[in-house]
């Protein structure tokens, strides 16, 4: 089966609200072995609408739409989603409790244009959206009979296949989204599939490794016989970010896992050298899976990256177990008074140092009481360069039950400052994670 999403609304194209509901739909339809065929964001625009949803279908058996489901005016999708089907809009008693209900102690919110969301199409099926006003619509374009022809022994039958096409419209606030599609779209796609007679496939499959230290050119040369001799129902695809490549192996149905998985075994020796992980998880969830298995502690002291080391460690669920706490020492008065970097050290080798990074690092240690820690400093620029400590220099040092290690990285001057601190966040946990993977 495939599916399109097409997001609704001015404020994604103008970037004043980044996309982030189509991500997240992808993922959970992929595992439902829905494929995601294209995503399209169109204006609060009748025609724009109407003009996607047939090029939509033209092209998948299932759309859904996020967005414009609100009482206000630029909210039409619930209007053109009418014309588009050739119905009306009647009200729905079960829709009218849920929002009487929803907003019992918010008065000022059951006025004449919340009334509008108990109003739903006619020949929609109506689907609950258990923490907001706007109703899950589905409708169902049209039904193709198709009659096969299946040879037995001896012996030909046909039967005829109800091929239907659906279109589901949710709202496009996030949290509604994800619990709409997750307590009320995925089960009732899943409702919809058993009483299809659908072509016989294997589930979507994609296995990811993620390596870092070579550059994608370099990997692709290094791969290129095991890439050469995959078979045609596998998909290599190179994913660069950050310096990480992730190399992601995909099937559509078309390779069991067994046979995904036998060709990761054979590209796993090939690039041993540079793998950090074997399954698709940002850098900080698995150096925190790596602390927890090993029952270790990390802490971190920050100053080109502004706390976004302590961010990207404090996110991860569980984190308590392993994260002990952050300085984020910008100024010199506080790399000297709370960790200790000796003031003849800022004096004589400046801020942006070897040495002032190794007693960053070494210094809360001390004050954490950690197995690990991870200290920054650098230029993160538009400016502050100087020709000996260009924009994107960033010392790195890294404190362990073995010793301290620090290294400089030029991440470059063109880059910007929020690319150069993320580089540098980036880096940090993943020679971490190498530190720990050689000596398990």
């Amino acid at each position: 089966m495939k599916a399109e999403i097409i997001t609704i609304g001015d404020e994604l194209l103008i970037g004043q609200v980044v996309d982030t509901n189509s991500a997240w739909m992808a993922q959970r339809l992929n595992e439902q072995g829905i494929v995601l065929h294209q995503i399209t964001s169109v204006h609060d625009d009748r025609q724009h609408i109407l003009k996607a949803l047939d090029e939509a279908f033209s092209r998948a058996d299932i759309v859904l739409t996020t967005g414009g489901l609100g009482p206000t005016k630029d909210d039409i999708t619930k209007h053109v989603m009418c014309e588009y089907f050739g119905t009306t809009l009647v009200e729905d008693p079960c829709v009218r409790e849920h929002i009487h209900t929803l907003y019992k102690d918010r008065p000022d919110v059951l006025n004449r244009l919340t009334a509008t969301q108990w109003l739903v199409p006619e020949s929609a099926t109506i689907l609950p959206n258990r923490v907001g006003s706007a109703p899950i619509m589905v409708f169902e374009k049209e039904a193709k009979s198709e009659r096969l022809e299946v040879k037995g022994e001896g012996q030909n039958s046909k039967f005829l296949i109800q091929n239907s096409k659906f279109l589901i419209a949710l709202p496009g606030v996030p949290h509604e989204m994800k619990i709409a599609m997750t307590e009320q779209v995925l089960p009732y796609l899943r409702l919809k599939a058993k009483g299809e007679r659908l072509e016989a496939k294997g589930e979507i499959i994609h296995r990811t490794l993620m390596v870092y230290g070579i550059p994608e050119s370099k990997l692709a040369i290094l791969i290129e016989e095991w890439e050469i001799a995959l078979p045609n129902s596998m998909h290599l695809a190179y994913l660069p970010k950050d310096g990480i490549i992730r190399l992601r192996l995909s099937s559509y149905g078309e390779a069991t896992i067994e046979e995904v998985n036998q060709q990761l075994d054979a590209l796993r020796p090939l690039i041993s050298d540079y793998l950090i992980a074997t399954e698709d998880l940002p850098v900080e969830a698995i150096l925190g899976n790596l602390l927890k298995q090993r029952g270790q502690t990390i802490a971190t002291a920050e100053s080109c990256t502004g706390g976004r080391l302590a961010a990207a460690l404090n996110a991860q669920s569980g984190s308590s177990a392993y994260y002990m706490g952050s300085v984020v020492a910008y100024a010199n008065e506080i790399k000297e008074q709370v960790l200790g970097v000796k003031h003849i050290t800022l004096e004589k080798y400046g801020a942006v140092s070897e040495q002032t990074v190794r007693e960053m690092a070494d210094g809360v240690r001390r004050l954490m009481n950690t197995d690990y820690t991870v200290a920054t400093s650098g230029v993160a620029g538009p400016t502050g360069g100087t020709a000996d400590k260009p924009v994107g220099t960033v010392w790195i040092a890294w404190a362990t039950p073995e010793g301290t290690e620090a290294e400089c990285f030029h991440f470059g001057v063109a880059r910007e400052r929020e690319q150069i601190t993320q580089r540098a966040v980036t880096v940090a946990l993943v020679r971490l994670i190498q530190s720990l993977n050689s000596k398990h």
